[in-house]
């Protein structure tokens, strides 16, 4: 039997919404505020009546902030495309086939994953600088695979498994190979686990930022994040234009994170319950 949410569960649900958005809010209510008023007695008022754009101008204006912009979308998609694509191989032969040392395989997947970047960015660093492959596109896309490859193929495994075998065993008696099975049968069902797994694998690149600052040091090169923290002024921070370009980055994350949080609630909670 349903019962209906007191009042005091809506007070305390605004309550964690506000917490949740309070940091947002502060940045955007900073990044629309003059330099001046950025400290000081003024600086808690959220929203004043001297509001202006020049922030987000100066953003464009004064740093590079369109490559990086395109660096970060070209190495995140490529990323996510390959990451995604080899993971959703690993993930139907794990989960759908039968042969010796699937379990060691997953758990070395999972022991890739728990390597603390500050571990491997060296070594990463040496090979990358050898193969003259610093301050490019693939410098970046080959070492973001060490961790959004294990976490693809950790989320795709449960998906694949939650597809019922009937399906594949009634392909198989109609005469299907096992790749037309996958593409044809077990690859369309899955497609809801695959699209989480792309924004989930899309976003991580999309805010990586120990790879990015030590491989590609060239402004060509930099990624949002790098670029934003790269920020300088002539004697202090420029927060107004930091807190501006942060708002640029985050917005498109959010509206596409709004815009899909329905395939992507189906997705992270496929194979949650045994039918």
């Amino acid at each position: 039997m349903n019962k209906k949410a007191g009042p005091m569960f809506y007070v305390f649900l605004a309550l964690f919404v506000f917490l949740v958005m309070f940091p947002f809010l502060w940045v955007l209510a900073s990044s629309i505020k003059p330099v001046a008023e950025l400290f000081g007695d003024r600086a808690f008022i959220p929203f004043t009546d001297n509001m202006t754009l020049e922030n987000y101008e100066s953003v464009f204006v004064n740093y590079p902030f369109l490559k990086y912009l395109w660096n970060s979308l070209v190495v995140s998609t490529i990323t996510t495309v390959y990451a995604v694509l080899v993971a959703s191989f690993a993930a139907y032969a794990i989960a759908r086939l039968n042969f010796k040392g699937k379990t060691v395989i997953l758990g070395l997947v999972l022991s890739v994953s728990m390597f603390p970047q500050i571990a491997t960015i060296s070594p990463i660093y040496i090979v990358l600088k050898n193969l003259g492959l610093t301050n490019s596109y693939l410098g970046l896309i080959i070492p973001y695979t060490t961790f959004t490859l294990p976490l693809s193929i950790w989320l795709l495994v449960t998906f694949f498994r939650k597809i019922p075998f009937d399906l594949e065993e009634a392909a198989k008696i109609d005469g299907a190979s096992l790749m037309q099975t996958y593409w044809r049968v077990i690859l369309p069902l899955a497609l809801p686990g695959i699209f989480t797994t792309a924004i989930l694998v899309f976003i991580s690149a999309w805010n990586e930022f120990l790879f990015a600052l030590t491989i590609n040091t060239d402004d060509e090169f930099k990624t949002v994040p790098v670029g934003i923290a790269m920020f300088e002024g002539q004697f202090t921070i420029p927060w107004g234009e930091v807190t501006a370009a942060t708002v640029i980055v985050t917005v498109p994350l959010v509206i596409m994170v709004l815009l899909f949080q329905r395939r992507i609630v189906s997705g992270l909670t496929s194979g949650a319950v045994k039918e």
